[in-house]
């Protein structure tokens, strides 16, 4: 069935966009807010020596003993503060309510840092780094705590891993390394560009045997460096993107006008989660 897509005028200025949100965004009538548990935790075995928060939100029309999916958010706060752009809970509440997506759990948690050090943040340790720890911190620190709360699916397909500039790029190699775990990625803005030793990626994609992943990566025409040889974020994730397209994954790219902040991510996270947890279309592919 075609999907009528409303006109709306092309902005002029590339650069001062703002996208409007959508209904799912903000709190609706009728919509019940769920319940979220702020944690503290300073015992990382993967991260000595931090200590971060972490916050699991669960919406109020959960079934009490139906086992939930798990949407992981990076940069926590950023992503569930209500008055911000992507207001995570917010619109988990929503798409649950609505039974627009399974029932599902959020959890979002802070980067680390270390307490009383000279630089003490330790996000760009963390989310950059073409490495498995993140993804072994989520999977053996962070899912049994959302566990002692609540009963979780073990269906691949209904976990999620959200981020967006480095945490975007920290999305994207939790599912690219843990593919047994999260099915999908949402990347909006990663910062492909700044990996320590480069965009390792495109390369990757192309010769790995493929993942059984969704990527969800978002990009935007004004993005840090997006006229630069070198350092182009825009760049960056459009090569990934078209790499993907490639090697047959289920893809969704979408490119927006603006620059590097988080507005866009915000007005799309509804339809990336519906996206994400609708599960993959039935497709035949040409080799297959």
């Amino acid at each position: 069935m075609t999907a009528p897509v409303p006109y709306r005028p092309l902005p002029l200025d590339l650069s001062d966009v703002r996208y409007e949100h959508g209904p799912a965004s903000v709190r609706q009538p009728g919509v019940p807010v769920g319940r979220t548990e702020q944690l503290v935790w300073d015992s990382s075995r993967v991260y000595p020596g931090t200590t971060r928060r972490i916050w699991v939100h669960v919406p109020a029309a959960m079934p009490p003993d139906e086992p939930a999916g798990l949407v992981v958010f990076n940069d926590g706060w950023w992503t569930l503060d209500p008055d911000a752009e992507v207001r995570g809970a917010v619109v988990l509440d929503d798409l649950v309510h609505r039974s627009e997506v399974p029932p599902t759990v959020g959890v979002f948690v802070d980067p680390g840092v270390f307490p009383g050090a000279v630089q003490p943040k330790n996000r760009n340790a963390e989310y950059d780094a073409f490495d498995d720890r993140y993804a072994t911190f989520l999977l053996t620190e962070v899912v049994p705590l959302v566990r002692e709360r609540r009963a979780l699916t073990d269906d691949p397909a209904r976990w999620v891993v959200v981020g967006g500039s480095s945490g975007g790029v920290a999305a994207f190699t939790s599912a690219w390394l843990r593919p047994d775990r999260f099915g999908s990625a949402l990347c909006f803005l990663s910062s492909f560009a700044q990996v320590p030793g480069g965009n390792p990626y495109p390369e990757l994609v192309a010769s790995s045997p493929r993942r059984p992943v969704r990527f969800f990566l978002q990009a935007a025409a004004r993005d840090l460096g997006w006229d630069r040889p070198s350092m182009n974020w825009l760049a960056e994730n459009l090569r990934t993107a078209a790499a993907l397209a490639e090697a047959g994954y289920d893809l969704r790219l979408v490119v927006g006008d603006g620059g590097h902040n988080p507005n866009h991510e915000g007005v799309l996270l509804p339809d990336a989660l519906r996206w994400a947890l609708a599960g993959p279309p039935t497709r035949a592919r040409d080799g297959d």
